[in-house]
């Protein structure tokens, strides 16, 4: 009998899966790109292999950014996945139209045989298709509105707002709507509405209704085949929306336009990450019981079984960026708790040290060492800056706001100066007499300067504020996701990866959600030789998998990460183990990891993984191809679907590299995924 695990009211059984982007289906019907009817295809792999888990990336509409992960609206699908010919009007039209016609079989052959899809060909073409189609309805024609259509506008009232969203972007040539007219640009939800109501673009208005009612009616219809086939299909809900997002366009009052979502500075990224994403208001949204989320996840519950939140960290703390800055490098926790200046006060800090410590202090003769002139030195001084009294030290103007302001008003040869000084500053003020400290606040001068007991002093202040933090963070992340899980029925899953915060793990199995576990990832980095952590050590209500969509794959992971791979053999190589000695075991693992990776390689890591104690084994579908060579790519890294912090056509154009039909032929193929399938679901039966 299989063992099952349980959290907060959930009772859940080891399953196993796969992780696909919807476009990089392939089919016999040659399409440019997988489709929602497409996703019916994977039945029968499922059934084939046993496995019961569908994972797709986040299907909304993203306009014309190929990346899932900037999304134009919470709610709307992409008209990217429609499957024309399934639209009634297709058939007729398609023997009528010659030129319809050869449009359409442009399109189902444009990408074949190469490995990534077009995507803005691609959409545009489906957009011509799609408005052509739409003229050949009664709704263009007559103004007659189906009666299942329009009971489907009255159950989705999103789509007013989306619908007049899109006309006006459609009206300014694609442009972010901050740049639109004013009275297009700051627009009330009743003048949504009388727009919407009004005949002016009424058309336009239903075309955009009529497409949206079709990606629904199709997806719903291939998610209700999988689910009566007793396969789970997993959505993705991203954590933030796009600035350039119906929803930051009609729901202003859920959104802070002032600050902007991005990750502290790190390793890898010593002036941190900027999304370019509005952070959410999480008091208001409160205030009316999270109901813009609810009904978001609520509309993913009409197609999904369990869902990812991606950067659930984000329901913590999001890191926060002042819109004014180009770096994330003076950003801070949202929510956070402030030291106010009577706690520095009381600290022994009077209102000058607080200064010395909050605002940058720029002596004369470090701008003058650069433009060796002091009349110049102090022209740019005093654009900038206010001098203090009379003595040879400047601090910004309050009229400088942020890094864009000096990129604006600085000489090229002083640009990075001014910027280093802007973040040179060990408190930031985050309102009135309210600090926070800054990310690198050991960096700074004014740290740097003080006594050694004044340092230690604030560093009391300092961890004793982050324990503060830490609470607040956990409360408030709990408030959220308890209400959140508690709206819809399906299962929750978290994207846990980043920074550690105490209160994540008894956060995520109070609401029973799962974590993530990425195998490369998950060691004890804090220990010497950073071992990995043993498949029996791992949380049951998670999730374990091989590679992510921001990850190489495990071909690349093999021949391109060796460290790792060779730790990975010492961890979990049984015959390497037998090995007497540490030094021995190494230069085994170390022998057994220069090999080439080979078909072999990829089931024996992802059998080994499958050992996971995790309640979920899902895996991108590309990495169970490896155990088979004819479905490697040329190239190693065509198979991956994203390089992070890159925006190229690369991204998110992953396309498999045979269709759905010729892989289940492959019973080599078929029986090397069952293996993994009965290991993990199979075992302590």
């Amino acid at each position: 009998m299989k063992k099952s695990y349980t959290g907060k009211s959930t009772h859940i059984q080891p399953q196993t899966g796969f992780v696909i982007p919807l476009g990089a289906i392939v089919t016999d019907e040659a399409k440019a790109i997988g489709d929602f009817s497409d996703l019916e295809q994977l039945v029968p792999l499922c059934k084939k292999t046993g496995m019961s888990i569908i994972q797709l990336l986040p299907v909304n509409d993203t306009g014309t950014q190929s990346s899932p992960y900037s999304s134009l609206s919470a709610f709307a699908l992409h008209p990217i996945y429609i499957h024309i010919a399934s639209i009634p009007e297709f058939k007729t039209y398609y023997k009528k139209n010659t030129q319809f016609a050869q449009k359409y079989d442009t399109l189902v052959n444009i990408t074949n045989p190469t490995c990534r899809f077009h995507y803005q060909q691609i959409l545009t073409i489906k957009n011509e298709l799609l408005a052509e189609l739409f003229e050949q309805t009664d709704i263009a024609k007559k103004n007659n509105i189906p009666q299942e259509l329009a009971q489907w506008i009255q159950d989705n009232p999103w789509i007013i707002s989306y619908a007049v969203f899109k006309q006006l972007k459609w009206k300014y040539m694609q442009a972010s709507w901050k740049t639109w007219q004013k009275q297009d640009a700051n627009i009330s939800p009743e003048e949504i509405q009388n727009r919407w109501d009004s005949d002016e673009h009424k058309k336009e208005y239903l075309f955009y209704a009529w497409e949206q009612y079709y990606a629904h009616t199709q997806f719903k219809q291939a998610a209700d085949t999988i689910k009566a086939n007793g396969i789970i299909l997993k959505g993705d809900i991203p954590i933030m929306m796009n600035e350039d997002s119906c929803d930051a366009w009609s729901e202003p009052t859920l959104f802070n336009h002032t600050l902007r979502a991005g990750s502290p500075p790190d390793g890898e990224n010593p002036s941190g990450q900027t999304w370019g994403f509005p952070i959410y208001k999480w008091d208001k949204m409160k205030r009316d019981g999270y109901s813009w989320w609810k009904h978001r996840l609520i509309s993913a519950s009409q197609y999904y079984g369990a869902y990812r939140l991606d950067h659930i960290l984000g329901f913590f703390r999001i890191w926060a960026v002042p819109e004014t800055d180009t770096t994330a490098y003076l950003g801070h926790a949202e929510p956070y708790v402030g030291i106010t200046k009577e706690v520095l006060h009381n600290a022994g800090f009077d209102d000058g040290r607080i200064n010395w410590l909050s605002k940058p202090h720029i002596p004369t003769y470090s701008v003058e060492e650069i433009t060796h002139n002091h009349d110049s030195t102090i022209a740019v001084l005093s654009k900038l800056c206010d001098r203090i009294g009379n003595e040879e030290l400047w601090i910004f103007k309050k009229k400088t706001h942020g890094i864009q302001s000096i990129l604006k008003e600085c000489p090229e040869e002083l640009q990075e100066f001014f910027c280093n000084k802007w973040n040179d500053r060990c408190l930031i003020e985050v309102k009135k007499d309210t600090y926070v400290p800054s990310w690198c606040y050991g960096n700074t001068s004014s740290w740097k300067s003080l006594y050694p007991n004044e340092q230690d002093t604030l560093s009391h202040l300092f961890a004793d504020n982050r324990n503060k933090q830490e609470v607040l963070w956990q409360d408030h992340a709990f408030d959220i996701l308890s209400k959140l899980t508690k709206s819809v029925p399906m299962q929750p899953c978290g994207e846990d990866l980043g920074v550690a915060l105490s209160g994540v793990p008894q956060v995520l199995n109070d609401t029973g959600i799962l974590g993530l576990r990425v195998v490369r990832w998950n060691r004890i980095w804090e220990e010497p030789g950073q071992p990995f952590i043993p498949f029996e050590n791992y949380t049951p209500l998670s999730l374990t998998t091989t590679s992510v969509h921001d990850s190489t794959t495990i071909r690349q992971w093999w021949n391109n990460e060796k460290d790792g791979v060779i730790h990975f053999i010492v961890a979990f190589d049984a015959e390497v183990k037998t090995t007497q000695n540490v030094e021995g075991i190494y230069k085994q693992a170390t022998q057994i990891a220069n090999t080439s990776f080979t078909p072999q390689l990829a089931k024996k890591v992802l059998m080994c993984s499958a050992h996971t104690a995790s309640v979920w084994y899902v895996n991108p579908l590309q990495d169970y191809l490896f155990m088979e060579k004819k479905y490697w790519r040329k190239h190693e890294e065509d198979e991956r679907i994203n390089i992070p912090g890159t925006v190229t056509e690369f991204n998110w154009t992953y396309r498999l590299p045979a269709t759905i039909e010729s892989i289940l032929k492959n019973n080599k193929l078929i029986d090397n995924m069952r293996d993994i399938v009965k290991c993990h679901d199979q075992r302590g039966e």
